[in-house]
């Protein structure tokens, strides 16, 4: 009887404490959540914590990932390469990369030893696909002897050609740190051409392009300053150079945030994919961000309910061939030693 008793204390306190879970992440969404959809998205969060908890597994969401996504399952949030250097400090047996393919190839890249899962193996990028690995080889035939820098969106195939990869928020670095008067730099051909107005070393791009940041416009920019006066304009690096030469301020994700922090306008907008905006609304209240509607259709391949799969039957798991892995993990470890 006592026994019995007990059990049901247990799974009263369990239910008391998945109420209050699910309370408090509403708490922090409902300006962007309506309750109705809520409905929908409490018991798959619910579900993912335990799920979580007993795979000892950690969850990444990039910044373009739902609200649902990024607040209320998320242990780690940021920009790519951040959450891949995170998450391989953490004890967690296993990663869920809530983000694109090339993504969870970087998590597994720093923590081979570690189970990374993608829940939507489709879940691709534009930009990453812009460019083969044969493409690097070739390149570098034409261009015997420079060094070839490569963007982090790119599959690690790519990588492992390459001689060092970079960041959004540090290309301009890297580019300058290898000392030469010229390098590729690939694939972005729009970050290729914002490095290139910053510095006296030659830079030979690629036409890769991210289908999300291409759309915008310097048109698009200056109807949201008519239409919103004094509105502060912050644009992502791969965007075009138009757009980037008509806003206030440029930079990567990571940098879009620390720039919000340190100018706190009253209204602002940013020039890139639109999750971003209802995410940075949860986390800064005291600013009005006007929403462009580009959407990343391969980041919006990431659901709750495909995150709960994928820990329930731990797929998709993202496996690296180890010739692969030890060359593309240099020249992410390159651009460590590099940028300090």
């Amino acid at each position: 009887m006592g026994e019995s008793t007990d059990h049901r204390a247990n799974a009263l306190t369990a239910e008391q404490v998945g109420a209050e879970f699910l309370a408090a992440a509403y708490e922090k969404v409902r300006g962007v959540i309506p309750e109705i959809e809520w409905q929908i998205h409490a018991p798959y969060i619910a579900a993912i914590q335990q799920w979580k908890e007993k795979r000892g597994a950690v969850i990444l969401a990039h910044n373009y990932q739902t609200p649902e996504i990024y607040h209320c399952v998320a242990d780690l949030t940021g920009d790519s390469l951040a959450l891949a250097s995170q998450a391989a400090r953490t004890a967690a047996d296993v990663i869920v990369m809530c983000g694109v393919h090339f993504m969870a190839e970087t998590a597994k890249l720093l923590s081979p030893q570690k189970t990374v899962l993608i829940p939507d193996l489709e879940a691709g990028c534009s930009l990453a696909a812009s460019i083969t690995a044969e493409d690097v080889r070739q390149l570098r035939q034409t261009y015997p002897g420079v060094p070839v820098v490569t963007y982090v969106n790119t599959s690690v195939a790519v990588k492992a050609e390459s001689d060092v990869c970079c960041t959004s928020s540090n290309a301009l670095q890297v580019v300058e740190a290898l000392g030469t008067e010229r390098v590729l730099f690939l694939p972005d051909d729009y970050l290729a051409s914002w490095v290139a107005t910053q510095t006296e070393v030659e830079i030979i791009g690629w036409r890769g392009r991210c289908e999300v940041h291409e759309r915008f416009s310097a048109r698009e920019i200056a109807e949201y300053r008519d239409l919103h006066p004094g509105i502060c304009v912050i644009a992502h690096p791969e965007c075009p150079p138009d757009v980037l030469a008509v806003s206030d301020y440029s930079g990567s994700t990571a940098q879009m945030i620390d720039y919000l922090v340190a100018a706190q306008p009253e209204k602002a907008v940013l020039i890139t994919e639109c999750s971003m905006s209802d995410n940075l609304a949860v986390e800064f209240p005291e600013i009005e961000f006007v929403r462009p509607c580009n959407l990343c259709p391969h980041m919006k391949r990431i659901s709750l309910d495909k995150i709960l799969t994928a820990l329930r039957e731990m797929r998709f798991q993202v496996e690296i061939p180890a010739e692969a892995l030890t060359r593309a993990r240099r020249s992410v470890e390159r651009m460590l030693s590099l940028t300090g």
